[in-house]
């Protein structure tokens, strides 16, 4: 058996801030953009830079109820992991765009990490794993 995640939806209030986000401030790329009338409603995939395959469907909310959830859809634990091959490359980039660190650079036994939020309050891990 070959599997792997594809994609990992992300609740999002509105989809052009959450690209202007995702591309202009972390850097990633916008896989697709296209619009599905049947539903009325966008499919936006953005994914990081790398050979990674993996990317965020930019899903936003279509009623109050998927609304409450937005920057809280793991109770307020870090619900994304972003790897980096140079911590302090990104980390560094993030604060001179203005991201917000909630957890300060930390080494650890399994690589060096950061916690930030993305422009909802979403918790993330920017890591780059030892060895």
């Amino acid at each position: 058996m070959n599997q792997a995640l594809a994609h990992t939806a992300l609740v999002v209030r509105d989809y052009g801030e959450a690209i202007a986000f995702y591309v202009d401030v972390l850097g990633f790329d916008l896989i697709a953009d296209e619009y599905q009338a049947e539903q009325d409603k966008r499919w936006v995939v953005v994914r990081p830079k790398g050979d990674g395959q993996a990317g965020l469907v930019l899903a936003r909310a279509s009623d109050d109820h998927q609304a409450k959830w937005i920057g809280d859809q793991a109770g307020g634990r870090v619900f994304l992991f972003l790897r980096t091959d140079d911590f302090w490359r990104d980390y560094k980039l993030y604060c001179d765009r203005g991201v917000e660190f909630v957890r300060d650079p930390v080494v650890q036994p399994y690589g060096t990490v950061a916690v930030f939020k993305d422009l909802y309050g979403t918790l993330w891990d920017l890591v780059e794993f030892a060895g």
